[in-house]
């Protein structure tokens, strides 16, 4: 059901956890948005890969670059965000993203529908209990398929580091 009240989320609020290659701040939950969609806060260290060569089944995302530059490589096309600009990334398409540049950059991804924020969250709670969850398997649950084999030429493609499996 989604939220009947006002909700003012402020620039600190949020449950927030920093996984190395990109933080995650939890904006709007799909349950806030009576599933429509859901708002996570993405800031991505310098020269940092977010995530291997994926693609989602079931979400389309839109990323909005807050500040810094956003590189993605959307099926075969390499396209890069400068602060302002929103980036389509369509479901069932392979993709990827990283900061390009040399400062800290902040992007809000809108996910439609909503849900696959919860993937960020069994992470989350994983980590934070000081266990460890397999993305590959937490993937599988949200219809998340990764090429684990794209980090190393995408890192040396784009002159980035990463904290991923390879």
């Amino acid at each position: 059901m989604a939220a009947s009240a006002p909700v003012l989320v402020g620039p600190n609020d949020g449950r927030f956890v920093d996984f190395g290659n990109l933080g995650v701040r939890f904006m709007i939950w799909s349950a806030d948005s009576g599933g429509g969609f859901s708002l996570v806060e993405h800031p991505i260290p310098p020269r940092t890969l977010c995530a291997p060569l994926h693609r989602h089944a079931n979400e389309d995302e839109y990323s909005f670059v807050l500040e810094g530059r956003m590189g993605a490589l959307l099926g075969d096309d390499v396209v890069f965000g400068e602060t302002g600009d929103l980036v389509f990334k369509p479901r069932a398409q392979w993709h990827t993203f990283w900061n390009a540049g040399d400062v800290p950059c902040r992007i809000l991804e809108i996910i439609s529908p909503g849900g696959f924020e919860q993937f960020f969250a069994e992470m989350a709670d994983a980590s934070e209990s000081g266990g460890y969850a397999d993305p590959t398997e937490v993937g599988e649950r949200y219809g998340l398929e990764f090429d684990l084999d794209s980090v190393a030429a995408i890192c040396e493609e784009h002159g980035l580091q990463h904290h991923l499996p390879s």
